[in-house]
C-alpha cells in the first residue's frame, strides 16, 4: 500500500510513521531462522501495523523483536533512532526538505569516532530507509517523491569500509576470567547453566546465537571430548569439539535441573530461549568481578578471544575459518593482525642497515 510522502499533519509524526513501516518491512525480510518466540514476533508486527506514539515505543518494539530472535534489526533501527532525534532537532516542516546533503551532515556529526564497520552500517541503514520510502510513497495524482540517497561521496567512509580490530582477552585475562566464572555468586538454580554456556562459547568460539540455540541432541560425548553440532549462519552445519574436562561437571549438574521446551539445552525459568543480551550481561558482570576492563564487554568478545588465541598458536587461517564458521577466509583474516611474530619481523627489517 502506498502513502503520500507527508502522510501526517506534523513532520515528527510522519517521520515516525515511515520508520514504523520500514522496520515492519525489515522484520518481514530479515532471516527468521533464529526466531524462537513466534507469538512475540507476531505481537510486534501487529503493534507496528497499528502504529506507535513515540520513538521510545518503537524502540521497545524493536527490542522485543530482537529478543524474539531477529538480531539483525538493530543494524537498521539504531541509526534511524539517531536520525529521528537529529531531524527533530533540525526542525524541517516536511519530509520533502530532507535531501542527501542533510543526511551527510547527520552522518558526519553522529558517527565521529566510530569504526568504519559501524559507519558502514549507518550508511546502509540510510540508503535502505530512503530507498524504501522512494518505492512506497505516492500522492493522489500518482506521483512519487524520490530521494535517491546514495551517499557515494560521503567523506566519513570512502571505498571499502575497514574493520575495527576486535576486543579480545589476553591469555592472562582468560585465566582470570575462568577463575572468576567458578567463583561468581550465581543463583544456585542457574549457576551450572551460566558457567556451561559461557565456557562453551569461550572454548569453541561459537556465536552467542548458536550457543543459545543448542539442543540436547547437539552435544555428543565421545571419549574425552564432546562433539557439538552447530547450525550457523545461512543454515550451514559444522561440528566443534570441547574437552569434557572443561564442562562435564557443569553439564551434568545443569541436565539434572533443566526444564526446557523443545529439547533446548539452555533456557530461562519459563523454559524458553535465553537472550543474547542476558548472556552478555553475565559476561560483563564476571569480567568486572575479575577486574578486567574492555571497551566492549559483551559475550561476542569471547569468540574473538578464542579466534585470536587459535590463530596465534596455530598460524592456520583456514583452521580459524572452519572453527568459527566464516563463509569467507577474508572474514577470518582480521585475526592475522595479532600475529606478533610477523609484526616483529617487520619491525626488524631495518636492523642490518643500522
Amino acid at each position: 500500500m502506498h502513502y503520500p510522502i507527508d502522510f501526517k499533519d506534523r513532520f515528527e509524526d510522519t517521520l515516525l510513521f515511515w520508520m514504523e513501516r520500514f522496520i515492519r518491512h525489515k522484520l518481514n525480510s530479515l532471516s527468521n531462522r533464529q526466531v524462537k518466540d513466534k507469538d512475540r514476533l507476531a505481537y510486534v508486527i501487529k503493534k507496528l501495523t497499528l502504529g506507535t506514539d513515540s520513538i521510545e515505543e518503537l524502540a521497545d518494539l524493536v527490542k522485543e523483536a530482537r529478543n524474539a530472535g531477529l538480531i539483525g534489526i538493530n543494524t537498521y533501527f539504531k541509526p534511524l533512532e539517531k536520525l529521528y532525534r537529529y531531524l527533530i532537532m533540525m526542525g524541517p516542516a516536511s519530509m520533502k526538505e530532507i535531501d542527501e546533503e542533510m543526511i551527510v551532515d547527520f552522518l558526519t556529526s553522529e558517527t565521529g569516532g566510530l569504526s568504519d564497520a559501524t559507519k558502514k552500517n549507518h550508511r546502509i541503514a540510510m540508503i535502505n530507509f530512503f530507498a524504501y520510502i522512494d518505492k512506497q510513497n505516492l500522492d493522489d495524482s500518482g506521483n512519487a517523491h524520490v530521494y535517491r540517497i546514495e551517499l557515494k561521496n560521503w567523506g566519513g567512509l570512502k571505498g571499502k569500509s575497514g574493520q575495527k580490530l576486535p576486543e579480545y582477552l589476553t591469555e592472562d585475562e582468560i585465566s582470570k576470567f575462568l577463575e572468576a566464572i567458578e567463583t561468581y555468586p550465581f543463583r544456585s538454580d542457574v549457576a551450572a547453566r551460566n558457567r556451561l554456556i559461557i565456557k562453551i562459547i569461550l572454548y569453541t568460539g561459537i556465536r552467542v546465537g548458536e550457543a543459545i540455540g543448542l539442543r540436547i541432541k547437539d552435544i555428543i560425548p565421545e571419549k574425552d571430548i564432546y562433539l557439538i553440532k552447530i547450525l550457523g549462519k545461512g543454515n550451514k552445519h559444522r561440528v566443534v569439539m570441547i574437552k569434557s574436562k572443561h564442562i562435564k561437571s557443569d553439564l551434568q549438574e545443569w541436565l539434572s535441573l533443566r526444564n526446557c521446551e523443545n529439547e533446548l539445552l539452555f533456557c530461562n525459568k519459563k523454559g524458553t530461549t535465553l537472550t543474547q543480551a542476558y548472556i552478555s550481561r553475565i559476561v560483563e558482570k564476571i569480567l568486572m568481578s575479575a577486574g578486567i576492563r574492555k571497551e566492549k564487554n559483551g559475550a561476542h568478545m569471547l569468540r574473538h578471544s578464542f579466534a585470536t588465541l587459535l590463530y596465534r598458536k596455530s598460524k592456520d587461517l583456514v583452521l580459524v575459518q572452519e572453527a568459527l564458521g566464516h563463509a569467507s577466509l577474508d572474514t577470518s583474516r582480521i585475526y592475522t593482525h595479532f600475529d606478533r611474530d610477523k609484526l616483529y619481523k617487520a619491525a626488524s627489517i631495518m636492523d642490518d642497515i643500522e
